[in-house]
Parts: C-alpha cells; structure tokens; sequence
C-alpha cells in the first residue's frame, strides 16, 4: 500500500482498509444561530457521523458587495437580497465558533470546516482544527490551498467543476508544501445532482492518478449515491444535513434529516459488511447448505456386482455425501464391486487411491466479520495502534 494512502485526522485513520469516515456536513444550515448549531453537532453525532463540518468564511473577503446569487440559491431564499446580504446573515464569528468547537468537543464528534479565504485558514488554526476542507469553488485557488497546505493539517479537497489539470495543479500546490496530507473527493457541484450526472466511476479515475485516498462528497437527493460510492471504494462520505428540510435558507431542502443521517449511517456500515474480502473460499456460514444442496452419484438402476458402470446408469441427486458429480469420468467404465440398488449412493470405494470428493474440508479458517470493509476500522491513536485484525 502506497504510504500516502492513509491519513489521520485527530485519532482517526481514513483510507482502504478502514471503516466509512462520515462527515455530516453542516456547512451553513445553523443559519447564523449559534444554538441551531449546537442542535446540529448532537443529531450527528447521536446518527453515528464520524465528524461534523461547518462554513467558516469572512463575507467581506468572499464576495464583492453585489456578487448574485446562484439560481438555486435564488430558488430556495428568493431574490430579494444578493449574495453577499444572503451569506453575511449566515456568519458566525469567533466567539460562536468556539462555542460550537467546544460543544463538539463534549459531545464527542470531531469538528472542522471549510475554509474559503485566508483568515478563516488562520481563525480555524486559532480553534486547534484537526483539518482543513478546500469546496469545490475554490480548486483553483492556489493562493488558498497553499496557505491551507502550510498549516501541516489533512487537506480534504474536492473535485467538483474541475479538470484533472486543475486538480493536478491542487495536489502540485499541496505537496510544494511538503505536506502529503490529502484526502481527495469527487464532487459534482449542481444542487441538487441529478443520478445521471454523479458519475461515481470518477473515483476509479482519480484513484488511478493520485496516490491519496479517495471520498465522496453527495450532492443528489437521498442516500441512494454514496451508498454506491461506499461500495465503488469511497473512503470517506460527505453529506449535507438539516434539522428540518423546511428550514429557510439556501441548503436545507437538498440536506438529509437526522432519521436520513442515521439510516445512512447504518447502511453505510451495512455495506461495508457486505464488501468482505477477496479470497474466494468456501464460508463457514455456506456449510449447512453445502451439505444439502450439492448432489452426489446414485444409482439410477440396479447395478448388479461386477457390471461395467456406464452413463446411463447413473443419476445425480442430492445430498452432498456421496461421490461428487465431479469425479463422474472417474467412475465410468468401472466394476460394481457389489449390488448397488436403485436410488442408492455409489460406494466411495469405487475411488479408492483417487479425489473422491470435490467438496472443501469441512473445517476451514473461520472469519470474523468486521465493522470495517478490511483491515482496521477502530478508532485510537493513529500514530501508535498501526494495523489492527
């Protein structure tokens, strides 16, 4: 395994390997209320999220005074204010922050944000963020990765409006820094995104590119998507959610509520039961079946002693322990060495010095399931536990 394909955030490991790292992505559905905010930290981390994520930025260094709107924030909140008036209701400043730092903190979830200009990398470091979250918007802005990147934090990227030469460019930016902290995620940046544009198959792309290990971040309405994702490899999901979908503001109504943040999370853990391993073998859990539904030779007449055995006097039938319909050119041409009655089993003696059965040994290594898809899957300390299992 590549050594950059694993990264830790707090006392958290992310890549293959690990359980799902879900992120129940907050981003600005506090609406500007400090305690909406708190509200939100409980319901994900009482749905079994990993982490939550908020929005940090300074509005004044976002956007100019008369940026619009885009049409579906237009859609959800009107038109009546641009977007500058739209987000400057949606800050929250330091004191807030630290509120909400210090309540995840108690809660037990970890707690980051993305950042979108250079003072909200710097009032994120000011909170002992354990992580920095580039958007979409800002892919190309190399300016702010690499100030992101100099922190020495994980850079969680996504992907979303880019071509791989500016995702290129993104990385290229991050490690000149020397930092090789990166947890990457395919985006798709339309709110919300129809299933016929999620194009999950991206992954594959940029797993074979990049060295990092590779996330998700969902745009599309339901759970239906990152649960694909979970099952093409994703390492990581990112999901928005509200308290209420009915919630006034630009990201309430495409956001998952905690009921929907609880079943994902349980799908999610779900799948990746259902991922397992990689060597085909015969499973301990099969063995009962096994014995029933696999068949065996029988006498379709009565062959009497001595009778050269040929094809037509032979069925299969169940169950599985008799000489396996595998080994039937074996027996062929062979003498009775006694009476076989009709709808008896042929004797195992007529193998003798020869595989009798094609059947797996009835005691095999058993395996565990995990609550991860492989190895790993704990929490603790990232830097001393190494691999577990």
């Amino acid at each position: 395994m590549h050594p950059k394909n694993k990264i830790a955030i707090g006392t958290r490991w992310i890549g293959p390997g690990e359980s799902t790292f879900i992120i129940a992505e907050a981003g600005s559905n506090h609406n500007g209320d400090v305690e909406l905010g708190k509200r939100l930290i409980e319901a994900a981390k009482a749905a079994g999220a990993d982490a939550i994520k908020f929005q940090k930025f300074f509005t004044e260094e976002l956007v100019l005074p008369d940026a619009p709107k885009a049409r579906y924030q237009i859609a959800t909140t009107g038109s009546k204010e641009n977007q500058f008036q739209m987000l400057k209701h949606l800050e929250l400043g330091k004191s807030e922050f630290q509120i909400l730092v210090t309540h995840a903190q108690k809660t037990g979830i970890l707690f980051f944000a993305s950042v979108f200009d250079h003072p909200s990398v710097d009032f994120m470091m000011g909170l002992g963020t354990p992580a920095i979250k580039i958007g979409s918007g800002d892919t190309n802005n190399l300016p702010l990765i690499q100030k992101a990147a100099k922190t020495g934090l994980p850079i969680l990227l996504s992907t979303g409006m880019s071509i791989l030469e500016e995702i290129d460019a993104a990385i290229a930016c991050i490690e000149q820094t020397g930092n090789e902290q990166v947890l990457l995620f395919h985006c798709v940046s339309s709110y919300p995104t129809p299933y016929s544009s999620t194009n999950l198959r991206i992954m594959e792309t940029l797993r074979k590119r990049y060295p990092y290990p590779i996330g998700y971040s969902d745009h599309t309405l339901g759970i239906t998507a990152p649960l694909a994702a979970v099952a093409l490899g994703a390492v990581s999901i990112e999901k928005h959610f509200t308290l209420d979908k009915k919630l006034a503001g630009p990201d309430h109504s495409m956001s998952i509520d905690p009921d929907e943040l609880k079943t994902l999370v349980s799908e999610i853990r779900n799948v990746e039961q259902t991922l397992g391993h990689s060597e085909k073998e015969v499973l301990e859990v099969e063995r009962d079946i096994l014995s029933v539904a696999r068949k065996s030779l029988v006498a379709k007449i009565t062959i009497p002693q001595g009778t050269t055995i040929t094809e037509e006097m032979i069925s299969i039938r169940r169950p599985a322990s008799g000489i396996s319909p595998a080994c039937l050119k074996q027996v062929l041409g062979k003498k009775a060495p006694s009476t076989i009655p009709a709808g008896q089993m042929l004797p195992k003696s007529l193998l003798l010095g020869a595989e009798m059965l094609r059947t797996p040994s009835p005691s095999p290594v058993l395996r565990t399931p995990s609550p991860s898809r492989g190895e790993g899957g704990g929490e603790g300390d990232p830097m001393s536990r190494g691999e577990q299992y």
